[in-house]
C-alpha cells in the first residue's frame, strides 16, 4: 500500500501545475454557470466559456486575458449593436450585407491586434441572436456584456483564490530550465574543439534554448503584470531575461567558432585547459539553475574565472610560440572569434551572478507555484 502511494505521489507531483489548472477551470465553469442562472442571464453559455478562457496557468496571464476579453467584448457589443439598430436587415440579402459590415472592420482590427479577436465574435452574436430569438438588439448587446463580465469575474476570482499560481515562480523555473539547456550546449560546443561535434544534437539543443527563452519572455511579461498590480513582490524579471538572452548570443558565437575541431598541435597545447574550462563553466550554469529554483545565493564564480584565466594564459603562450601563424586564414579567424566569445561569456556570467543574487536575497518571500 505504501509503495502504491509513493508511486502515485511521484507521478502526481510533476503534474501539480496541470492538476491545479484543471481544478481551477472546473470550479470556474461550475461557479459561472450557477451565477449566470441565478442572475437569469439570457445565455449562460457565454459566462461559462468566458470563465474557462480567463482561468489561465498564472494570475498574471488571467489578468491579461480578462482585460483583453472584456475590452474586446465591449467594443464588439457596441459596434455590433450599432449595426443591428441602424442598418436595416429584414431580408436575407440585407442580413448578409449587415453581417459583412459588422465583421469586416473588426476582422481587420483583430488581424492588427489579435488580443481583440473576441470583438468580431461578439458583434456577430449581437447581430444574429435577435434574428433567432425574440430579443431586442440593445438587450442582446447588454446581455452579452453581462455574461462576459460574470464569466471574467468568476475566472479571476478562482485564479486568485483556488491554488493560485504566480507567474514569478514559473519565470524562475523557466529561467532555470534555460540555464540547464545552455550548460548542455556549452559543454557540447567546448568538447567539440577536441572531440568533434554532433551537429544534429547541437541543433536540437540550440532550438530547445530558443523555445525555452521565448517561453521565459512570455512568462516574464506575466510576472511583471502581477508585480505592477501588487500581487507579487521581488525583483523585476526583465533583467534576468535579458541576461539569459545575452548568454544565448554567446553560445551562438561559440558555435560559429567551433564548427570543426582544433588542429592537432593546438589540441595538444589547449586540450587540458579547454576541458577544465568546460567543466567549470557548465557546472556553474547548472548550479545557477539550482540556485534560481531554490531562491538561494549563486555559486561562486571563482572556479570558472580560474579556469578561464588558465585557458587565456595558454592561448597567449600559443600565440607567442607562433602556432597561430601556421593556421589557414579561416581557422585563425575562428580561433580568435572563440577568444572574443569567451570574453563575452565571462562578462555575462558576472551579470548572471548579480541576477541570481537578486532573486536569492534573504528576506525575499518565496513565490509559491502550484
Amino acid at each position: 500500500m505504501t509503495a502504491n502511494r509513493t508511486r502515485l505521489l511521484s507521478q502526481w507531483k510533476p503534474r501539480r501545475p496541470q492538476w491545479g489548472l484543471a481544478l481551477r477551470i472546473t470550479l470556474a465553469a461550475l461557479l459561472a454557470l450557477g451565477l449566470a442562472q441565478s442572475l437569469h442571464l439570457h445565455l449562460p453559455l457565454w459566462a461559462v466559456l468566458t470563465a474557462i478562457i480567463v482561468t489561465q496557468t498564472s494570475v498574471g496571464r488571467s489578468l491579461k486575458t480578462a482585460g483583453d476579453y472584456f475590452v474586446g467584448t465591449i467594443g464588439g457589443a457596441v459596434y455590433g449593436g450599432a449595426i443591428t439598430i441602424f442598418v436595416p436587415h429584414h431580408s436575407e440579402l440585407a442580413l448578409l450585407g449587415a453581417l459583412a459590415l459588422a465583421v469586416a472592420p473588426l476582422a481587420l482590427l483583430a488581424a492588427i491586434k489579435p488580443s481583440l479577436n473576441v470583438a468580431t465574435v461578439t458583434a456577430i452574436i449581437v447581430l444574429l441572436v435577435p434574428t433567432i430569438t425574440k430579443v431586442e438588439p440593445l438587450a442582446s448587446a447588454i446581455d452579452r456584456v453581462l455574461e462576459v463580465a460574470v464569466g471574467a469575474a468568476v475566472g479571476l476570482a478562482v485564479s486568485f483564490v483556488v491554488l493560485p499560481s504566480r507567474a514569478q515562480g514559473q519565470a524562475l523555473a523557466a529561467a532555470a530550465r534555460s540555464l540547464d539547456l545552455m550548460a548542455d550546449a556549452l559543454g557540447a560546443l567546448l568538447a567539440g574543439l577536441t572531440k568533434g561535434l554532433d551537429n544534429d544534437a547541437l541543433h536540437r539543443l540550440q532550438d530547445g534554448i530558443g523555445a525555452s527563452l521565448v517561453t521565459l519572455a512570455e512568462i516574464g511579461a506575466e510576472a511583471q503584470r502581477e508585480r505592477n498590480a501588487g500581487l507579487s513582490r521581488g525583483p523585476d524579471a526583465a533583467p534576468l531575461v535579458r541576461t539569459l538572452l545575452r548568454l544565448r548570443h554567446d553560445l551562438v558565437m561559440v558555435g560559429r567558432a567551433v564548427t570543426t575541431p582544433l588542429p592537432p598541435p593546438l589540441q595538444e597545447r589547449l586540450g587540458a585547459a579547454i576541458d577544465n574550462l568546460r567543466t567549470a563553466a557548465t557546472s556553474h550554469l547548472f548550479a545557477c539553475a539550482e540556485a534560481l529554483r531554490g531562491r538561494h545565493a549563486p555559486p561562486p564564480l571563482a572556479p570558472m574565472e580560474q579556469a578561464l584565466a588558465v585557458y587565456t594564459a595558454e592561448v597567449a603562450a600559443v600565440r607567442r610560440d607562433g602556432l597561430i601563424r601556421a593556421l589557414p586564414g579561416d581557422q585563425a579567424e575562428r580561433f580568435f572569434a572563440l577568444g572574443f566569445a569567451m570574453e563575452q561569456l565571462h562578462q555575462n556570467f558576472r551579470d548572471l551572478e548579480m541576477r541570481v543574487t537578486e532573486w536569492g536575497q534573504p528576506g525575499k518571500p518565496e513565490t509559491r507555484t502550484v
